[in-house]
């Protein structure tokens, strides 16, 4: 790289790291409430519910960059989620499933990784997590502690849905695309009972991600067979794509319908398909040499994915910390991703209607 290059990319991660900063300090100057968040999905925002849940010990070097030990999460450092606790000032979300060391005073995490929206009732789908929600906030209010939710802190509370993606990459595994393309009502149907369970139960502010570009993931690149003409111009397989829009669309009508039947709640959509999209169609503007190229993992350029020597696996290999990668284990996001998509996800730029994080807790 040009002196000027190197120039170039240093003012933009700086001016980066200054929008970050002004934006979790606008949210934090401005929350008038305490924030209570309540969180459903996969491994995206899985802060440990995996690891508590099942023993599941996720190793080193997950977690190294942030918490410098591995936490139950799928990265080496912050998920999205916990940028987005920082910046309404709150502590990160305790995994619904801790035992030991929990704070349930902010809310909690029921996401699960590997959890999809269908088949129902199997640990841990959207329907398990929101049957735990039922049982936790009925115990909450039932013992009235300082230390948990109150009724009203459940009444104020935000509501995450982040699912869909294991729904997609596990249909695509063993569907052709019409017929993936079909089962896509399903699970928006399961979303939508989600929702509505919650709505029933007091809840009435939403936020609603919806899924990334699948086919960049570099799991996906190295284990699917291909030609040139099933890449589109960033080098993602089309068709995996083509498959989460249709998701997305999907996902879109449903708050549309939701926001008219629902007079009383707030919904919010958020394109988390776009913002993660662009760190990949314009990788140089942020820093990344390597956008379809897992972080930790095994083989090499051009995808670094090994489906039999998995990240934490023996002979993974991990690239030097501080390296700039979209991708850390060929599924999940970096941390430095994960930071830059939660800044433009704070800025509104990217949500239906353009609403403010922090409107949760303004109201």
């Amino acid at each position: 790289m040009t002196d000027k290059g190197c120039s170039l990319l240093i003012l933009h991660l700086s001016y980066f790291m200054l929008f970050f900063l002004h934006s979790t300090q606008n949210a934090v100057s401005q929350c008038a409430e305490t924030p209570v968040i309540f969180i459903f999905g996969d491994s995206n925002s899985d802060t440990g519910g995996l690891s508590a849940g099942l023993g599941f010990v996720m190793g080193p070097p997950n977690g190294r960059t942030f918490f410098h030990k591995p936490t139950g999460r799928s990265c080496d450092g912050r998920l999205i989620i916990d940028f987005l606790c920082e910046s309404v000032n709150s502590s990160y979300l305790t995994p619904y499933l801790e035992s030991l060391g929990s704070n349930f005073t902010n809310g909690a995490d029921f996401a699960i990784s590997g959890a999809a929206t269908l088949p129902r009732y199997v640990p841990f789908s959207l329907d398990v997590q929101i049957l735990q929600f039922n049982r936790f906030q009925a115990r909450s209010i039932e013992l009235t502690s300082k230390d948990l939710v109150g009724k009203e802190g459940f009444k104020k509370a935000l509501y995450i849905i982040d699912i869909g993606q294991n729904d997609l990459a596990g249909a695509f595994n063993y569907l052709s695309y019409p017929q993936v393309i079909d089962k896509i009502p399903s699970f928006i149907a399961e979303i939508k009972f989600a929702v509505w369970d919650i709505y029933n139960h007091g809840g009435r502010k939403f936020w609603v991600h919806n899924t990334g570009p699948l086919g960049c993931l570099p799991q996906k690149l190295a284990t699917t067979n291909k030609n040139s003409s099933d890449l589109d111009p960033s080098g993602c397989l089309q068709s995996l794509n083509d498959g989460a829009k249709a998701f997305n669309e999907a996902l879109r009508a449903l708050c549309e319908e939701l926001r008219s039947a629902m007079g009383d709640a707030t919904i919010v959509y958020v394109d988390m398909y776009s913002l993660k999209y662009d760190l990949i169609a314009n990788n140089t503007s942020y820093g990344f040499e390597k956008p379809l190229m897992a972080c930790c993992g095994n083989g090499g350029p051009p995808y670094n994915y090994n489906p039999n020597v998995t990240c934490t696996q023996t002979g993974y290999e991990v690239c030097v910390e501080g390296s700039r990668y979209v991708s850390w284990d060929g599924v999940h996001y970096t941390e430095f991703a994960n930071a830059i998509v939660a800044a433009k996800v704070l800025s509104t730029n990217y949500s239906t209607p353009p609403t403010k994080f922090d409107f949760f807790c303004n109201t």
